[in-house]
């Protein structure tokens, strides 16, 4: 006898999933095994088709883990991000540039560090391993590599990819925006590093999200630091990733981790913690270049220099007022070899949600609420790209788009701001009957002339519901046609706001519109 079982189980959201075994008790002549199997894989296909024994197919409309759609509102304060960020980079000299959104997975390999595990790989689709990129600073080397390219200002607004817990409440997702500016070329110390650092107060200061710092700190400091603390040569990159970590966690984790799990010696990691509590400005850098253990360090003794005449620069950009050089500050990433900077908000009134304050702090208090933008100088990147090993020194800064608009939506929707959605500047309206062929001229004049327009998709609309429909969407002007007015050669243009109407000659009306709106 043959007994065919078939075992449905449910598999709750997802609806019914079914597992067919096939039980032999008697073999029965002129029947194979492979005969049985072909006819189970036929039911099974028929069974997908028809979506489960119900006939329904149950699905959930989400989007992805860590992703998120934007509606018009999120949008218009998102574009208004962009432009403020877009203005400081054209303003500052920089042009622009695209990549492809994946790049060969060996292209990635290796540049990030502990971070490497969060890079989304694709499945092989016939000859190529590729992965998503991580960022844009890595392929970014690849095109200066590929190209020949040894100097250039470029900015490079994408999309990125990190296979990353999310933290939706603050701006942490797997897939967004970064909006990148970086300068590489043989130049003398520390200008273009500086002139980073102010691209950054600039944009913080524009957008007006709070109170800002920003930490700066040298690869350099940080390794002769370790060197002279005790810290082996082959645990310097990942000490390097734990002290990145102070930020999120308390020193006594930070600490444990290094001694529990990277295996560091107890009085190494004490040493280290001397140092990270440190900050301060040009003078901690003075001070430090006199200091008994870091003045052995040669590699510790550039970096501070550096730090010294950075801090000359920032003087003369006017922007110390905001900048601390912090030794606490590591930025995992590996490629980084000079000056590392990270900027973050220090305001309480755009904190985390509760359930996520830092390090158990109240929710009174003034909290970091994460980094925001963050960079530094990379000058052996390109190089590993190039066949002959030719470096390109680059330095650059990535604001992080996405935190800073999360705090913007929340500062929109506390203060109750009305955000406009379009740029309309005027609605061709009708105050009667039978007028859709004059207000189709009308506004076909007004689009050739530039001015944005807009008008009801009916033939006959109410006046009310037109003037309406202004006041809702935030349209400043109102072009408003009748029978008089087109005996009269004028339109009667409204300004909402005010309801003031007045009838202007239709040869002067598109004058009339820009020098409003140009007002306004």
């Amino acid at each position: 006898m043959l007994a065919v079982f078939c075992v449905r189980a449910c598999s709750g959201l997802a609806g019914f999933r079914t597992a067919t075994r096939v039980q032999s008790v008697h073999s029965l002549p002129g029947i194979t095994a492979a005969q049985i199997d072909e006819e189970v894989a036929k039911l099974l296909q028929l069974k997908a088709r028809i979506g489960g024994d119900d006939g329904k197919h149950q699905f959930v409309l989400k989007t992805a883990k860590g992703t998120r759609d934007y509606n018009p509102k999120q949008m218009a304060i998102r574009e208004r991000v962009f432009n403020t960020i877009i203005g400081c980079f054209k303003r500052h000299g920089a042009e622009t540039i695209d990549t492809p959104v994946f790049e060969l997975k060996e292209t990635l390999t290796g540049k990030y560090g502990e971070d490497s595990k969060l890079i989304y790989d694709l499945k092989d689709q016939g000859g190529e391993l590729l992965s998503l990129r991580y960022d844009l600073t890595v392929p970014f080397a690849r095109y200066l590599a590929m190209n020949k390219i040894t100097n250039i200002k470029r900015y490079h607004i994408a999309k990125v990819y990190r296979r990353d817990n999310p933290a939706m409440t603050r701006g942490r997702y797997r897939e967004f925006y970064q909006c990148d500016f970086d300068i590489a070329g043989q130049y003398d110390g520390m200008i273009p590093d500086a002139e980073c650092l102010k691209i950054v107060h600039e944009i913080l200061s524009e957008l007006d999200l709070g109170d800002f710092r920003i930490k700066v700190n040298d690869r350099r400091i940080l390794d002769g630091m370790f060197a002279v603390c005790g810290v082996p040569d082959d645990k310097f990159r990942s000490i390097c990733s734990t002290v990145d970590k102070l930020d999120k966690m308390p020193w006594e984790d930070v600490k444990k981790e290094m001694v529990n799990e990277k295996g560091l010696s107890e009085e190494a990691a004490d040493r280290i913690g001397e140092y990270v509590s440190l900050q301060g400005g040009m003078d901690l850098a003075e001070r430090l270049l006199q200091d008994q253990r870091m003045s052995q360090s040669k590699q510790a003794c550039a970096g501070l220099s550096d730090i010294k005449l950075l801090f000359s620069y920032l003087q003369l950009f006017q922007v110390t007022d905001k900048v601390v050089f912090d030794l606490s500050l590591a930025r995992g990433l590996d490629y980084y070899t000079g000056i590392i900077y990270e900027a973050v908000l220090t305001q309480a009134g755009v904190a985390p949600a509760p359930a996520e304050a830092q390090n158990g702090a109240p929710a009174e208090e003034s909290v970091s609420v994460g980094s925001v933008a963050g960079g530094g100088r990379y000058d052996g990147l390109v190089g590993m790209f190039d066949p002959k090993g030719r470096k390109v020194p680059c330095v650059g800064v990535s604001i992080g788009i996405e935190r800073i608009f999360s705090i913007m939506e929340h500062k929109a929707e506390a203060s109750a701001e009305k955000v406009r959605t379009t740029e309309v500047q005027v609605m061709v309206a009708s105050a009667q009957k039978n007028l859709l062929e004059e207000k189709l001229r009308l506004i076909t004049e007004l689009w050739d002339a530039g001015i944005k327009a807009e008008v009801m998709y009916k033939k006959n609309p109410k006046l009310l519901s037109q003037l309406q429909h202004c006041e809702e969407s935030g349209i400043p002007l109102v072009a408003i046609l009748g029978e008089q007015e087109l005996k009269d050669g004028v339109v009667k243009l409204r300004v909402v706001a005010t309801r003031e109407e007045v009838d202007i000659s239709r040869a002067d009306l598109i004058a009339e519109i820009r020098k409003r709106t140009s007002e306004a």
